[in-house]
């Protein structure tokens, strides 16, 4: 059922990339960013990474969503110029590839013979609650050694909130300069 669902998932994925890269209007194509968004976080929550899934639906179908529609409230609602739509799906087709062609040395999804369940899993199983003092591993692992992880995630979204801030405020500068 798992491998069903998750077929239909990456198909809906498909789906909805082939659709952004077609799509002219930015409203619509902002919308089904949040819509990808959601889809992956679904996915993520089938691969049992709940703390992924999560961070994908807070940022980005919430956050991403609500700072693409705040910029196109002083943008215009559909993309100027008309060129190909060809470039776009070749890019994403190329980026899928070479995305897919990245994974195919990876070991199966989950075999114990695979290098974290030699190395690290053992050690966090073994040593985590007496090396950080909490003794749900998942805890421990999740708030000391994802630690750093999670404030470069951090570091990247006020980078992004501010760049976006910035962006903004100079859009409304120039709006107030052409009048």
């Amino acid at each position: 059922m798992s491998l069903l669902l998750s077929i239909v998932l990456l198909s809906f994925l498909a789906v909805v990339a082939i659709a952004v890269a077609r799509m002219r209007d930015l409203f619509g194509a902002a919308m089904l960013t949040g819509i990808f968004s959601l889809l992956s976080a679904g996915f993520f929550l089938i691969l049992d990474a709940v703390d992924v899934a999560f961070t994908e639906a807070a940022v980005g179908a919430g956050i991403s969503t609500v700072l693409i529609l705040g910029t196109l409230s002083l943008t215009g609602e559909r993309e100027g110029g008309s060129r190909s739509p060809l470039l776009p799906i070749a890019i994403v087709s190329l980026t899928g590839a070479a995305l897919i062609y990245g994974t195919l040395d990876m070991p199966r999804f989950g075999d114990p013979n695979a290098p974290i369940h030699q190395h690290v899993a053992p050690r966090y199983l073994a040593e985590s609650a007496e090396a950080i003092g909490i003794p749900n591993v998942v805890t421990s692992v999740l708030a000391s050694y994802r630690g750093y992880d999670t404030l470069g995630e951090l570091v990247v979204i006020l980078t992004a909130g501010i760049g976006v801030m910035l962006l903004l405020s100079s859009l409304r500068g120039f709006e107030d300069r052409k009048s």
